[in-house]
């Protein structure tokens, strides 16, 4: 292994113990091994920020203080102006990574993004046509819920292959640990990501296509007459009986006794977070309504998403903010 190498600032020579030839600073870093190459750029950090403990403080008293008040501004913003907060956090959702991830050439994610642009954009056009299409409402519920679905088992994977990695399982099929962890990573980040997305679109066009049917209002009162017969999400006819198993889906029945086809309920309760019914406005009870108990961490995940929601979309601005705040200040 090299030995010795100095790094001198401020007058100031800073021995790293690596093998020393010649001047300070004056070495080849290509015939370092990467190892070596990390520790002589962690040295030459530790060198440029030494004596500068008083200007960290103030750096994370900084970011403290920002974390706190944005926080405190977006949950009183949501409370008093939920459209437009929903609105702008969908679009900071959709063009923050993808400045990050273009600035870094991840191409594959940039190639999925596009995908589910176009395919997404497309769905989002039927949803707000008037007059609204009779087998609209059934292709945008399936599509949100596929994509739903893609992304939790994407997500699960991910988990699964990061928590394998932790333990050494991925030595049993001769496979790196760094190029395991990435896979299983990026399939995370993938999952969450679009299921996050997927959710906001969701509930935007569940909004929009309801008022459109006629069943649902903003004032809370059904606009028009709900047959027995008759899905109140969709509005076609149910072919298959509560108490029979359907070959493509089944009939769920409310607590107040109005009826749905299986793919329109269950994306206007997961994917859309309604938790109403679409007619009467009656609170959905889900631990009834989904008798699997396989199904019932949808929900959860669900609500994780809503959780990831501020990480992705508003942790990059707030970090960004407070990078700005330390260049006025001249903080480095």
């Amino acid at each position: 292994m090299a030995g010795v190498f100095e790094v001198e600032v401020d007058g100031v020579e800073h021995d790293h113990g690596l093998e020393h030839h010649g001047e300070p600073n004056q070495f080849d870093l290509s015939k370092l091994s990467p190892e070596e190459k990390w520790r002589v750029e962690h040295a030459r950090m530790h060198a440029k920020h030494k004596g500068h403990e008083a200007m960290h403080a103030e750096m994370v008293l900084i970011l403290i203080v920002t974390l706190v008040v944005a926080q405190l501004v977006l949950v009183q913003w949501k409370q008093r102006h939920p459209k437009s907060y929903n609105l702008v956090t969908l679009f900071q959702m959709w063009v923050v990574p993808l400045y990050f991830t273009t600035k870094l050439h991840w191409w594959r994610f940039l190639t999925t993004w596009f995908i589910f642009s176009v395919i997404t954009a497309y769905i989002s056009y039927r949803a707000t046509r008037k007059p609204l299409a009779c087998t609209t409402p059934r292709l945008v519920y399936k599509w949100f819920l596929l994509l739903y679905k893609i992304s939790y088992a994407t997500g699960i994977v991910g988990y699964t292959v990061v928590m394998f990695t932790l333990f050494g399982i991925n030595l049993i099929f001769r496979i790196k640990p760094e190029d395991a962890m990435d896979f299983g990573v990026s399939l995370l980040f993938y999952g969450l990501y679009y299921g996050v997305l997927g959710r906001d679109f969701a509930e935007m066009c569940a909004d929009f296509m309801a008022s459109t049917v006629g069943y649902y209002s903003a004032s809370g009162m059904p606009t028009k007459h709900l047959s027995d017969n008759i899905c109140a999400v969709c509005g076609q006819p149910i072919l298959v009986d509560v108490s029979e198993e359907g070959i493509i889906e089944n009939t769920y029945r409310l607590s107040c006794n109005h009826v749905f086809h299986e793919f329109c309920i269950r994306g206007w309760c997961i994917v859309g977070k309604k938790q109403m019914c679409p007619y009467c406005k009656e609170k959905v009870d889900l631990k009834r309504m989904f008798s699997n108990p396989w199904e019932r961490p949808h929900v959860m995940y669900g609500q994780l998403l809503d959780w990831l929601r501020y990480l992705v979309a508003w942790q990059p601005v707030i970090i960004g903010f407070v990078q700005g705040i330390n260049y006025v200040l001249g903080l480095e």
